[in-house]
């Protein structure tokens, strides 16, 4: 925004920005809620890199490579300044503190296995050269090509300044909303459980398992 006079600048509200960012945060789980088309989970091919812009640089593709293990095929630009290098290829559990990774495991088993949507409330701790701060993590599950469910859209927002790089974030809350077909919930919710996680039926066990430049592809 250009001002012709000083009379014309007009001071931000306090936490307007984090409002924005809230806006968009719901602005992207709707986009992927409209694309369900009345199914549990959405296309790769369906989505439109242009009907997320406002979040484009903190959007990612993920890959199911195992129970547990995804690794990143399209990144934003902020996941790299996180992690201080090029990000696309690494697991997505780099960003987690290794104290936290085992239990990060289990929502990908979530997002892929119920399948789920996922939103960690994440928090970097401050230390030499770097303030604290803290990230909200939102993962939706897609289909590949073949019509599994293997791929996952993200967002990752942080808020404070990242300092030196690189950041590994600790899992503050969780939220696991399972999906059904033909539901188009508004949001997440927190559940009851282990860090809100929703409580497992009992016949399920849990899994232990120890459109710019500014978005990349893996050829």
């Amino acid at each position: 925004m250009q001002d012709d006079v000083i009379s014309s600048v007009v001071t931000p509200r306090p936490g307007s920005a984090n409002d924005r960012q809230a806006e968009h945060m719901r602005d992207f789980r709707a986009y992927w809620n409209s694309m369900r088309k009345g199914h549990d989970v959405p296309r790769r091919s369906d989505i439109d890199p242009r009907r997320i812009e406002p979040l484009l640089s903190n959007a990612f593709i993920a890959e199911r490579i195992a129970p547990g293990v995804t690794r990143l095929r399209i990144a934003g630009m902020h996941l790299s300044d996180l992690m201080g290098m090029e990000v696309r290829g690494m697991p997505l559990s780099s960003f987690i503190t290794p104290a936290d990774r085992d239990d990060f495991a289990l929502k990908l088993v979530d997002l892929f296995d119920r399948p789920a949507a996922i939103r960690l409330d994440l928090r970097s701790k401050a230390g030499v050269g770097r303030p604290e701060l803290s990230g909200t993590l939102i993962m939706l599950p897609l289909r590949s090509d073949l019509g599994d469910v293997s791929r996952a859209l993200g967002c990752f927002v942080s808020k404070g300044q990242i300092g030196r790089a690189s950041r590994r974030f600790e899992i503050v809350n969780s939220h696991v909303e399972p999906l059904v077909a033909g539901i188009e919930s508004n949001g997440m919710r927190a559940l009851p459980g282990d860090r809100d996680e929703a409580p497992r039926a009992p016949s399920e066990q849990p899994v232990h398992r120890s459109a710019r430049d500014y978005l990349r592809v893996i050829k």
